[in-house]
């Protein structure tokens, strides 16, 4: 258990100067606020990065946070490991240039920052007929062709395939209407091939989801009025391209757990308290303020697992999940054993979020709802193979669902310079994906030293290029829930159920990816504008508004 605390300073905008004007009556309500706000007690539960995004925005304007999270460690899925030398991303290594949230967020806290873009973002499809694999058309909007007489397009889904999408164009003018489904869009429209060869593949190994549980109006926003205005779907994707440039993701130079480090420096500098290995285990309505109770949680031994020696430089095999042991806090331990509070963010999983909000809320009921996602293993590997210098096949390769035990692959050497460099010639990183909709990851019943075996075969298959038992220098295995997107249909009407439950109370709101939908721009926005509407409504009161 560790515990951080500084002293806490006055916000920016209530720092001392000689501009300042004398106090009076338009200075006096602002030094109200800023009392009040230094005396507004926030508890964050949950130290991932919707928690660290949260405790932010609160510690900011002077608020007094406290953040409690029951690991040894703050990030959540943005997470690192060490492998053959190398200071490896594990979990979110990027995010999506949809909206500015991400660069916002590092602007503000890690200003000195490199943004970059990937060197190679060309995407594959292997899985195809006769173990083929051909590059993902570039006019395409997940995964939709705008020309199915394209020659990439005709690679994928053969010429049965491309006839049978033609005929979308030869239909009667078309708009989604009802129609929310992609997958069904898709085979409706364009035929089963495009939607099982281009749709699914990108769909299931992004997103975890089958192309019919996708809301098209949201995961390809301004597809609907293109269709109405071209009345095809080609068309419709064709005109939602124009002007489209650069890539869809961006990175940090160095790394994604520089963002976790640098929110943690800062929330420091703030006068916030953190405590890791401390987890929530209860939370209730103390009069006009809130009690969270603690318990400790210890680590498990180390599950670090060697594999046996064959060679001079033998791979070593580690695995991410750790077992934990809860034990009571003792009155004068480092950390509590409860937490009185304001105000409280739940920033954990869906299942400890719901389990800790239903007897605050008095809505048993609250806890009853299964999480929702799908079992996703990711096994990252340091590899020795020359033959990749050439990043054969890009780097993503995404699996036709069936043909393969993995769903994809990301070449993350071929993907970011600033890794290339640091792993040298010769040696590659890659990230092998398992598990899809109604399939448990192909790894779940392996032992660490199988699953990398596996993870090797895989990506010989996906690469279209044989890496030997010998090439393996090192993996890491990471086990967790791949929480829907927001595009996942029904998710944003089981996200607003959830939080006009926990709306109807004061004090208290929710994030993180179960509500806001995965992805690492979706959860920062959604962690900034829930904890804004909290910090107003403890600050300002109720009736308070924009």
């Amino acid at each position: 258990m560790d515990s951080v605390t500084v002293p806490t300073p006055l916000p920016d905008a209530a720092q001392p100067s000689p501009a300042s004007p004398p106090v009076g009556s338009a200075a006096e309500p602002f030094q109200d606020l800023v009392e009040h706000a230094r005396h507004t007690r926030v508890v964050v539960i949950g130290g991932g990065i919707a928690g660290l995004v949260a405790a932010w925005e609160c510690v900011k304007v002077g608020m007094s946070v406290t953040l409690v999270e029951a690991s040894d460690r703050l990030g959540g899925m943005i997470g690192s490991t060490r492998l053959a030398g190398l200071d490896l991303e594990t979990g979110v290594t990027c995010w999506s240039t949809r909206d500015g949230a991400v660069r916002k967020l590092v602007a503000e806290v890690l200003p000195d920052a490199a943004i970059v873009s990937p060197r190679d973002d060309r995407e594959w499809i292997a899985g195809l007929a006769k173990g083929a694999a051909a590059p993902l058309p570039v006019d395409q909007v997940l995964g939709i062709p705008a020309n199915p007489w394209d020659e990439s397009v005709r690679r994928v889904i053969g010429w049965d395939g491309t006839w049978r999408a033609y005929l979308d164009r030869l239909r009667p003018p078309l708009t989604i209407g009802a129609q929310r489904s992609a997958g069904r869009l898709v085979r409706s429209r364009m035929g089963a091939k495009v939607r099982d060869r281009l749709v699914a593949p990108l769909t299931v190994d992004r997103f975890g989801l089958d192309p019919d549980d996708v809301d098209v109006e949201i995961a390809a926003p301004g597809l609907s009025t293109a269709l109405t205005r071209t009345g095809w779907l080609g068309g419709a994707v064709a005109d939602v391209r124009v002007g489209a440039t650069g890539s869809a993701i961006e990175g940090l130079d160095g790394g994604m757990p520089q963002l976790v480090a640098a929110l943690a420096r800062r929330l420091a500098e703030r006068g916030a308290t953190v405590h890791t290995g401390a987890r929530a285990t209860s939370l209730a309505r103390s009069g006009a303020a809130w009690t969270v109770g603690l318990a400790a949680v210890g680590d498990a031994p180390d599950s670090t697992v060697p594999v046996p020696p064959d060679g001079p430089e033998s791979p070593v095999v580690e695995r991410a999940r750790n077992e934990r042991v809860e034990t009571p806090v003792p009155p004068d331990g480092s950390v509590p054993a409860d937490l009185l509070a304001d105000a409280v963010i739940v920033a954990t999983d869906e299942g400890a979020a719901r389990a800790l909000l239903a007897p605050a809320l008095g809505v048993p009921a609250f806890a009853d709802v299964a999480a929702a996602g799908i079992a996703r293993e990711v096994v990252t590997m340091v590899v020795d193979a020359p033959e990749l210098d050439a990043a054969p096949r890009g780097a993503h390769v995404h699996a036709v669902p069936g043909t393969l035990r993995a769903t994809g692959l990301v070449h993350e050497t071929a993907r970011w310079e600033w890794l290339a460099r640091e792993a040298g010639t010769g040696r590659h990183v890659l990230r092998v994906a398992f598990g899809a909709p109604g399939v448990a990851p192909a790894t779940a019943t392996l032992s660490d030293a199988e699953a990398a075996a596996l993870a090797v075969a895989e990506a010989s298959a996906l690469l279209g290029t044989h890496l030997g038992e010998r090439a393996l220098v090192g993996a890491h295995r990471d086990v967790f829930t791949l929480v829907p997107p927001a595009s996942a249909l029904g998710q944003r009407d089981r996200a607003a159920t959830a939080r006009a439950a926990v709306g109807r109370n004061h004090g208290i709101a929710a994030v993180g990816a179960w509500l806001s939908g995965s992805g690492l721009a979706a959860v920062v926005a959604d962690a900034r504008d829930e904890t804004d509407r909290l910090r107003r409504q403890v600050l300002w009161g109720a009736a308070a508004t924009d």
